[in-house]
């Protein structure tokens, strides 16, 4: 009974696992293609189906095409019949970046713990294909209904003159724009360069190879070539979403859009950049380029001395006016001038630069007099009118009324031809006499001389002054801390020489004097250039019993070498410092 029920079994198993291995070899997974040759204008479709769900989809690099929409995801389930039907897509829409036959590679997928692979298919690119009589495809609407363009307003200027770029996106009224997204920005070598900001981007009816379209402006630039010859302009390019209606039609009668990406390239642009011309051109030129004014104005004419006044060189106008020099004055030497402050308001617009720039210089005499600001000439070029222009300032007299007066002011050195002859007057050279002493030849004797003694006891007497010289020298040898303090008064000493030479120069005299104050206190207060800080120096002078007033004067050494990097002082100022300096080491010396 048992081998019959066995027997009845037996079928039952085979049937089973013959129904899994038929399921097992039924697993599918292939890549399909809309076309396997296409014109370079073309969109091609690529497909990854399977009739089992998966994991670890891995598709391809799509080597020689540019991926426009993709992956996108499709499910299709059913039971017919009893019979279970499944199937699972992945869609890319692909265009090919260039001419000749591309590999679609292998993709790979995951199904029920074993890894599936496609086919790999071989596709042909020609050229681009003329297509009159077919049906348009979203992608062909889109190309047609969408354009880039870069429009320059000069494609020949001078050198560093100003030109603007204006990309515009012209979109057929047949289609629209959802999103876009910019790909490659162009980078403009050979140009200095400035963005100008579109804050509202409105739509704006406009034509486009003599057909109506809407346009939208996306970005402004001001360029200012700064090589002459032939330069390229990069292309813009974005990547644009693009909604393009279908011939379907909705349940309630509307219009069914289809969206698509494509990508729009401004394409790149060629100037042709004229040197400035030879001809004419003025020796100060400094490569300013537009229309400008020039002007040179003071804050006073009349002032005492030690005052101080400002002088101002400015040049307004329109054109590059941040990449030229501006002229210097040339003011009498007497003058103490200090370093000029730049000021710039100059705002970029989309024809250009305009605005102004000037330099301010600081101006203090020292003495009392009349002191000449000679003219100054600022030569630029004009591309409008194609030549070189100079402007010239007026002569500016400076009156110090009241001051010391320069030693120089009231002398002037003899020439030789102011010589006068000489009058001889009475018996102005008579003969001296002298009452003669002569030896005779050959009396002198060195031997039994004074001098023969003295040399005969300097022996003698040097024996007892090397052993007190060598003496000396071992103990300033072995005296480490004092041979120190030594070297570094000695220094101290150098940097405060150094200082006195550097009286009139702002930075070799404090530079100096810092130097020499640090050495100075390295020495008596034992301490490493690490430590040296105000506050350390105050607290180590306080447990010296060093007083108040030289601990106090010896800090505020410190704080004018340290202000005057970055502020103006006068020689006046600089011969305080140098003589408090000088007092305050000597009162250290008696207190440390």
């Amino acid at each position: 009974m048992k081998l019959k029920r066995h027997i009845l079994l037996l079928p039952l198993l085979f049937l089973s696992l013959f129904s899994k291995g038929q399921d097992a070899a039924q697993v599918t997974f292939e890549m399909l293609v809309s076309k396997q040759k296409l014109g370079i204008n073309e969109r091609l479709r690529v497909d990854f189906s399977m009739n089992k769900d998966g994991d670890d989809f891995n598709p391809p690099d799509f080597s020689g095409f540019r991926v426009l929409m993709g992956p996108s995801q499709s499910i299709s389930s059913s039971w017919v019949n009893g019979v279970r039907s499944y199937s699972k897509t992945y869609s890319y829409t692909l265009a090919p970046t260039a001419r000749g036959k591309v590999t679609i590679k292998q993709s790979s997928i995951v199904i029920g713990g074993k890894t599936y692979k496609s086919l790999a298919k071989q596709i042909e690119v020609t050229a681009a294909v003329d297509r009159p009589n077919g049906q348009k495809t979203v992608d062909d609407l889109a190309d047609e209904s969408l354009h880039l363009v870069a429009e320059v307003s000069k494609t020949s200027p001078f050198m560093n003159e100003a030109i603007s770029v204006v990309y515009k996106l012209y979109v057929s009224p047949s289609i629209s724009v959802s999103n876009y997204r910019p790909l490659d920005n162009p980078k403009y070598n050979n140009f200095w360069s400035q963005d100008i900001p579109v804050s509202v981007r409105n739509a704006q009816n406009g034509t486009y190879k003599g057909k109506q379209y809407r346009y939208v402006i996306l970005k402004r630039v001001v360029l200012y070539p700064q090589k002459s010859g032939k330069l390229d302009i990069e292309p813009l390019s974005l990547d644009v979403t693009v909604d393009v209606p279908t011939n379907k039609r909705d349940f309630f009668g509307g219009q069914i859009y289809s969206q698509t990406n494509k990508t729009v390239s401004a394409g790149k642009r060629t100037i042709t950049v004229k040197a400035l011309p030879l001809e004419g051109k003025p020796t100060d030129f400094g490569g300013a380029v537009g229309d400008f004014d020039f002007s040179v104005t003071t804050s006073k004419t009349r002032l005492n001395a030690s005052e101080s006044l400002q002088a101002k060189v400015e040049v307004s106008g329109k054109g590059n006016l941040k990449l030229f020099q501006l002229p210097e004055p040339n003011l009498p030497s007497s003058l103490e001038v200090y370093e000029p402050e730049f000021d710039e308001k100059v705002r970029t617009t989309a024809s250009g630069m305009q605005g102004k720039v000037a330099n301010s210089y600081t101006i203090v005499p020292s003495f009392r007099g009349k002191y000449p600001i000679q003219p100054i000439s600022f030569s630029y070029f004009d591309p409008k009118a194609e030549k070189y222009k100079t402007l010239s300032s007026d002569e500016i007299l400076i009156q110090v009324i009241e001051g010391p007066t320069s030693a120089n002011s009231g002398t002037t050195a003899s020439t030789a031809g102011n010589r006068q002859s000489v009058v001889a007057i009475g018996e102005q050279f008579n003969f001296i006499k002298l009452k003669p002493n002569l030896t005779p030849i050959g009396s002198n004797y060195f031997l039994g001389s004074t001098s023969f003694y003295l040399w005969l006891l300097l022996p003698l007497l040097l024996i007892p002054a090397t052993i007190i010289f060598g003496k000396k020298r071992d103990a300033i040898t072995s005296d480490i801390a004092g041979n120190k303090i030594r070297r570094a008064n000695k220094l101290a000493r150098k940097y405060l020489s150094a200082a006195k030479k550097g009286l009139g120069n702002k930075e070799a005299f404090y530079i100096a004097l810092e130097k020499g104050l640090h050495n100075y206190l390295k020495a008596k207060l034992k301490i490493e250039t690490s430590e040296f800080s105000k506050d350390k120096i105050a607290v180590l002078l306080a447990e010296k019993q060093v007083d108040e007033t030289t601990k106090d004067g010896f800090i505020e050494l410190l704080k004018n070498c340290e202000m005057a990097r970055y502020s103006p002082f006068s020689d006046v100022q600089m011969q305080q410092d140098y003589d408090k300096a000088s007092e305050v080491i000597s009162y250290l010396d008696k207190q440390l």
